[in-house]
């Protein structure tokens, strides 16, 4: 949360809020780059170089002495990589390191043709080249002779190469008394950023050919396709505590993947610049109707749509990964290739979660924790904030409100739940506690540009700020987890990182200064978007250690970076308790999932302002459909246990949260899928319908994996849903009616209070738990019901991942269980899917159903593997042709079969 008064809470933020914030013109790099003007870099194609790892050009910008080098690597799961740095730069210049975890393999390249002009590399089965461009220097890629991207299109190369520092004057100024000093020196309100080695910004333009729709580049509060940004601000990633902030905004939030998704019916196309300063990305679409573009209307017509973005980056090294998929799965999987797979979390992390800043004492977590036993609502962990430490001071608790944390997490370790706490990177400036004299003696700290230690003000007051891009530093870090040193900690106890961008509340636009110094030298500008990553980072290791490896630990990020996703789970920080707030949330998660940080979510009811009791009961209608599912609100409002707003409220949400339950064993499926395949489990329309038009630009509903349709009502009083189903020849069934509707058309769908719009796709299997318990604890030993709609070849299939769900035995043992179901021709089976791990799983199924079933069955025959065939009683459902088989005791991990005669 940002520092806040109540004033503040009670209504959002505006002009009067957006000024501590920078826009694009209050930034020189941004300005330079965009009015130019910008050289035309020559390729010197004699100085081609090639290696094991591709190919070499050097680069000159005419007119000047300084030379660049070019280098092209093409790796062998469909991605080539471009990268830009000064030939002999006066220093090193910062590469982002720690985000790809591997280099996929390269491929070799060889010169196809040569020209006075251009070089054409290819490589493997010469299906993709890359054509390099003499001058002015351009690079396309080209698959099947066909052009999908080029670099440089535009011509807006921009390379700023590094300078000795200034020497100081006569006078003792720190900067040379010259125009140029100016370029050395950047003053924002009050505050002044000196660059160590001057101006040093990048920039490039590539343009997606045939494309007229992009996504990604999260976060923002905006829609799931990126507009057109020349009717306002370019989108900013630069992460920012930004409290109550702006809808339909492209200024920059909590996090930055700079990941840009490209899609068209035939092909999905990506964009990874790999850059962690502050970076704006423009977005031009054409052909288009905007008054500025001059071409006739009659060739317009005519003319295929293309894309240009063009990426402005404060520093570092240019460094482009083109993603050329075809399809969306396969782009996930490169991108998860590269910067990491979502981390597989433990199972009581896919449940609801309570937390408010701040619950009292250990009296009132222990009353809230028996609410929920008394209404008969299922949850597995309740957080505390700030306000549960000695004093703001992190990895303590408070002697008086909370004398007894061990007893309070053993406390809810009986009921099987978990209890996660706050800490923050900044460490009070308290010479009297050994924890900071401990970071400060060991050299653990942010320095200012003058080497001293950088001070800030957050939540304790005077702070110092943990340096986390030290690897030594983030090892330290790590230790304080320990359970001899956080006194008072369990292994029940994980973890939540806040104020992480990282927020600095008299700093500016609130977060770090640039001009700041970490590990190696690096002044923050470099690395400012990797600060909140890099704690993410050190927290996971230290619970890992923690547990001596074994454990599965859970750990929330409110900051977050590309590769995010390997270390835990995000959501979309401080949010307002309004309708519009929870329609955002919906594109908001879309553009997180499509950009690989998978386990997401939004404050259920808003962090900020007092819900109406139908706008909550929405809002947790809605989020029990999301992956990270957490209520979360703000000190200043009322208390929103689920059970303080009336019955009729009350078993709204409990349905909601009971069905979420139920749900579980396809949520956990999911997450498998995108811990092994990079498959996010919340998916744009278009990612499994890549060849329906209708569905590109649809964010307010979306698909749970492949089987699930989900249209979340946000809108108040909304008496009919208008939900599409896409895909002509599909067929779609209401998960509560088994009504079916044909895909390819719009559907009116009335609406009441408990009224959530989910339809199951044809074709696919989903299996549930036949109930919720109250916790996930005690829903892995209930039984599980599947439910198998079939498409309109009378045919299903889908897939149900089982491990023990909290430790790392799936991976270190192949304790795990996979299994496969299939109809087709009237005959369900049940057989491994693919590897089947060695995990001793009890789980059974105690009912099938299957919608679609046209004609009532006369026998329905169950035979297990080794068994002697048996007849199961059965009841069938003419109004909406429903087969349900029921009484069943098949366990998961045998084979067996259901015959439908």
């Amino acid at each position: 949360m940002a520092e806040v008064s109540p004033a503040l809470l009670s209504v959002v933020p505006d002009d009067e809020g957006k000024e501590k914030f920078k826009s694009s013109s209050h930034v020189a790099f941004y300005r330079r780059q965009m009015e130019g003007p910008h050289l035309q870099h020559r390729v010197l194609l004699d100085t081609v170089v090639l290696t094991e790892k591709g190919a070499r050009f050097e680069l000159l910008a005419p007119g000047t002495q300084t030379r660049l080098l070019l280098s092209v690597s093409a790796y062998k799961n469909d991605t080539v990589r471009l990268l830009i740095d000064e030939l002999q730069p006066v220093k090193s210049r910062y590469r982002v390191p720690d985000v790809i975890t591997r280099e996929p393999a390269c491929e070799q390249l060889r010169v196809e043709t040569r020209t006075m002009d251009s070089v054409t590399l290819s490589w493997s089965s010469a299906r993709h080249r890359a054509r390099v461009w003499r001058f002015p220097l351009r690079v396309e890629l080209l698959c099947e002779e066909e052009v999908m991207a080029t670099f440089n299109s535009k011509g807006k190369l921009w390379f700023e190469t590094l300078q000795d520092g200034p020497s100081a004057t006569s006078d003792g100024s720190e900067l040379p008394e010259d125009p140029t000093s100016l370029l050395w020196k950047e003053t924002f309100r009050h505050f002044v950023d000196i660059k160590a080695n001057g101006p040093s910004s990048i920039g490039a333009d590539v343009c997606l050919h045939g494309f007229s729709h992009v996504y990604g580049l999260p976060e923002h509060a905006d829609s799931l396709q990126l507009r057109d940004t020349r009717d306002g601000e370019p989108y900013r990633l630069y992460n920012l505590d930004v409290f109550a902030y702006d809808l339909y905004s492209r200024r920059g939030l909590y996090g930055s993947v700079p990941l840009l998704v490209a899609h068209k019916p035939d092909r999905t196309l990506g964009v990874f610049w790999l850059n962690a300063s502050e970076t704006f990305v423009n977005i031009r679409y054409s052909p288009t109707d905007h008054q500025d573009d001059q071409t006739p209307p009659v060739k317009r017509r005519r003319m295929q749509p293309e894309t240009d973005v063009h990426w402005l980056s404060e520093s570092g090294v240019m460094d482009c990964v083109v993603l050329l998929g075809p399809g969306p799965r396969q782009l996930f999987s490169q991108y998860a290739q590269l910067t990491g797979y979502q981390a597989l979390p433990p199972l009581f992390a896919l449940g609801y979660h309570q937390c408010r800043w701040n619950y009292r004492d250990e009296a009132d977590v222990k009353a809230v924790d028996a609410g929920f036993d008394r209404h008969n609502i299922p949850y597995d962990v309740i957080w505390l904030d700030i306000e549960h430490t000695d004093g703001k001071r992190y990895f303590t608790w408070d002697p008086a409100l909370f004398p007894d944390p061990v007893g309070l997490q053993r406390h809810l370790e009986t009921k099987n739940r978990k209890l996660v706490v706050i800490s923050d990177p900044h460490i009070k400036a308290d010479p009297d506690w050994s924890l900071f004299c401990e970071a400060r003696d060991g050299g653990h700290f942010v320095k200012d540009r003058e080497g001293r230690l950088y001070r800030g003000s957050c939540w304790p007051g005077e702070c110092c700020y943990v340096d986390f891009s030290s690897p030594d530093t983030r090892a330290w870090y790590s230790s304080c987890f320990g359970l001899d040193r956080y006194k008072g900690s369990t292994p029940s106890l994980h973890v939540w990182n806040d104020m992480n961008e990282p927020s600095v509340f008299d700093g500016p636009e609130q977060t770090m200064p640039k001009d700041a110094v970490h590990y190696g030298g690096w002044e923050h500008r470099e690395l400012h978007n990797l600060y909140g990553f890099y704690q993410h980072m050190a927290t996971l290791e230290g619970l890992i250690t923690r547990s001596g490896g074994s454990e599965r630990p859970f750990i929330l990020s409110r900051s977050f970076f590309a590769g995010s996703q390997r270390l835990g789970a995000v959501w979309t920080g401080d949010n307002v308790a309004s309708w519009e707030y929870l329609k955002i949330s919906i594109p908001m998660l879309l553009s997180l999932s499509v950009a690989g940080v998978a386990f997401c979510g939004a404050d259920v009811g808003g962090f900020i302002q007092d819900p109406d009791p139908e706008l909550l009961v929405r809002w947790y209608q809605a989020a029990a459909l999301q992956p990270f599912f957490r209520g979360h609100s703000a000190n200043v409002t009322k208390r929103r246990e689920p059970w303080l707003f009336g019955v009729t409220v009350t078993a709204a949400i409990r349905t909601a949260i009971q069905q979420r339950y139920c749900l579980l064993p396809y949520w956990y499926t999911l997450f498998h899928q995108a811990h092994t395949a990079g498959l996010p489990p919340l998916r744009p329309l278009w990612v499994e319908f890549s060849r329906d038009p209708s569905t590109f630009a649809v964010d307010h509903q979306y698909m749970i994996g492949g089987a699930l349709l989900a249209c979340p009502v946000t809108e108040a009083a909304l008496r009919e849903a208008q939900v599409y189903l896409p895909g002509c020849g599909e067929l779609w069934y209401d998960v509560h009616s088994a009504k079916a509707y044909e895909g390819g058309a719009t559907l009116s769908l009335p609406l009441t209070l408990d009224t959530v719009p989910v339809f199951q796709r044809g074709g696919s299997v989903v299996c549930r738990s036949t109930g919720s318990g109250s916790c996930t604890a005690e829903l892995r030993q209930l039984p599980l019901s599947v439910t198998v709609a079939l498409n309109s070849q009378g045919a299903a299939d889908g897939e149900l991942y089982l491990d023990d769900g909290h430790s790392f035995s799936y991976r270190d043992r192949k304790a795990f269980c996979l299994r496969s179901f299939s109809l087709m021709s009237g005959r369900l089976l049940c057989r491994p899917a693919g590897e089947d791990g060695a995990f001793d799983c009890d789980t059974v199924v105690h009912s099938v159903t299957v919608v679609g079933l046209k004609n009532k069955p006369s026998t329905v025959t169950v035979h297990v593997s080794g068994a002697k065939e048996t007849r199961a009683a059965f009841e069938y459902t003419e109004s909406c042709c429903r087969l349900t088989v029921s009484g069943l005791n098949l366990r998961v991990a045998t084979d067996w079969d259901i015959q439908i005669d």
